[in-house]
């Protein structure tokens, strides 16, 4: 079992001894993610800890547009709820790259692509192929993609 599934585990039985209902049906959810993921496709498998991290990222994605969906029909305790959800799984996520790290990054490879001579629609292109190595897991793929193309709009 990868380290990060096993500390989900004891961090489940914690908090089922604690009683705390959040914790508990957050986590159960997503170890039930992790173990759908395992078993899908041909043969069963164990996750790696990137492929859990890539697990946790996408539920505690589910958990922001969630929030905002009610928010936006005017359930706000359910949004609280879902906002509290993914406060808790972002814990056991990479911390994010600021802005200004998500500048730099993106600015070097703007030029590392023009530099390898592309450019017009197909620079996005490139530059993602540079960019994305270097931020996987530390940022979200269209946060990434609105910084690259506010950069290469000058």
């Amino acid at each position: 079992m990868t380290t990060l599934k096993s500390k989900l585990k004891e961090d489940l039985t914690t908090a089922m001894k604690a009683r705390d209902e959040l914790t508990s049906s957050t986590l159960r959810l997503t170890l039930t993610a992790i173990t759908k993921e395992e078993v899908s496709g041909t043969s069963a498998r164990e996750l790696s800890d990137d492929e859990v991290l890539k697990v946790i990222a996408k539920e505690a994605k589910k958990r922001r547009e969630a929030a905002e969906a009610f928010a936006q029909g005017g359930r706000t305790e359910q949004a609280e709820r879902e906002r509290a959800e993914g406060q808790l799984l972002d814990a056991y996520l990479p911390k994010q790259l600021t802005d200004d790290e998500l500048d730099a990054i993106v600015t070097q490879a703007v030029a590392e692509a023009r530099a390898a001579g592309a450019e017009g629609p197909r620079a996005m292109g490139a530059v993602m192929k540079i960019v994305s190595p270097k931020v996987a897991g530390l940022a979200e793929g269209g946060r990434v993609a609105a910084t690259v193309k506010r950069v290469l709009a000058g």
